[in-house]
């Protein structure tokens, strides 16, 4: 008997219960005594025992093992969840190229030379003769919000297919005692990794962009003059930020999925 422990089998046995049998090896949960219920707990309880000997049963799940669920099933899903981070890089990506610019333009103008100043002015940049440093413009601000927004509508609608995909594996491990909770821990665990993944790459990859971009029209000024502890500032936002996004979106996919009944996704077919 694989995944069971075979001492507390005989030890209920030995008393008159009737032990609980989970299928640890297929889903990975355990079964064990504990006061602590993690998840769903079940009471066993002989005709003959008095109220003092209950013994409470749970299925419990750690939080190593709900972790990896979650990177088995990226790898099974793997083009959807591919999608889904890709959309949240190039929203990131662009976040990032335009603060890591304002960065460059910041280090341009604190060098305090004439010409870089008359030079920002030329590419485009709206300096009054009092600024010491340059801003994202309205309409800067305006792309961005749109670009994530449309990244926070592509993650919930990538993640509600991903729940109809998975109305038989929610259905079973509710069937076997998970909680809401456990669900829901799932999926934020899923939209956690991806977000870091996409969040990073994306904040890395519109960094270099404005870096090449800003030495592409500037020289090498723009890299000699520049805080690198604002680019990292610029980049730990973007990162952030992305973050942020991926667990927003997976919200109210991962509210539907926790609160579906055991019964009406095991009849789904599929």
């Amino acid at each position: 008997m694989r995944g069971f422990n075979l001492s507390k089998v005989l030890f209920c046995q030995s008393r008159g219960w009737e032990p609980l049998y989970v299928p640890s090896i297929l889903t990975g949960f355990q079964v064990c005594e504990s006061d602590d219920l993690i998840m769903g707990a079940k009471t066993i309880i002989s005709g003959s025992k008095t109220e003092s000997e209950r013994v409470q049963r749970q299925v419990k799940l750690p939080f190593m093992k709900s972790l990896e669920i979650s990177l088995k099933s990226i790898k099974v899903r793997f083009f959807r969840s591919l999608i889904t981070t890709l959309s949240l890089v190039l929203a990131v990506s662009f976040l990032s190229f335009i603060g890591v610019s304002n960065d460059v333009a910041n280090g341009m103008l604190d060098t305090q030379e004439p010409e870089l100043r008359r030079t920002l002015i030329r590419s485009g940049y709206d300096l009054e003769p009092g600024d010491t440093s340059a801003g994202s413009s309205p309409k800067q601000r305006w792309l961005v919000i749109l670009s994530l927004l449309v990244c926070v509508v592509g993650i919930v609608n990538a993640q509600l297919m991903a729940v109809t995909e998975r109305f038989r594996e929610i259905g079973t491990m509710k069937c076997l005692g998970a909680l809401d909770r456990f669900i829901l821990r799932l999926f934020f665990l899923e939209a956690g990794m991806q977000g870091l993944a996409g969040a990073s790459i994306g904040a890395i990859l519109g960094a270099v962009f404005s870096l090449l971009s800003g030495w592409v029209r500037f020289g090498t000024v723009a890299i000699t003059a520049i805080s690198w502890n604002n680019v990292i500032i610029s980049i730990a936002i973007a990162t952030g930020v992305g973050c942020l996004l991926s667990l927003l979106g997976v919200f109210y996919p991962a509210l539907v999925a926790a609160r579906m009944q055991p019964v009406e996704a095991m009849r789904v077919e599929q």
